[in-house]
């Protein structure tokens, strides 16, 4: 009936590694991991959008701006926003959108 995953904990830094946790009409959760120095590159959100700082430290790209995010911070977005991420450390996030 209920399951526990380690899907977050286990999930690698190589290179650049996004896996769906949930995906619905009405959510999508998406945990990604980026091995430092790698890029992921500029895309744009299908809805509004929030990041979820799990571990490491990021810069976030958007609207000519640049936003430096470590551990425990939290980051929202607009949908339809182009943007893209680099690593500054190994780092994994969460994308509920």
């Amino acid at each position: 009936m209920y399951k526990v995953e380690n899907l977050i904990k286990d999930q690698s830094f190589n290179k650049l590694k996004v896996e769906k946790i949930k995906t619905s009409e009405a959510l999508d959760i998406l945990s990604i991991s980026l091995e430092k120095g790698m890029v992921f590159p500029e895309h744009n959100a299908p809805r509004d959008a929030h990041l979820i700082m799990l571990e490491g430290k990021i810069r976030f790209h958007i609207m000519h701006e640049v936003y430096t995010l470590s551990r425990y911070q939290h980051f929202n977005f607009e949908k339809d926003q182009p943007h893209w991420v680099e690593a500054i450390e190994n780092s994994k996030f969460l994308i509920v959108r």
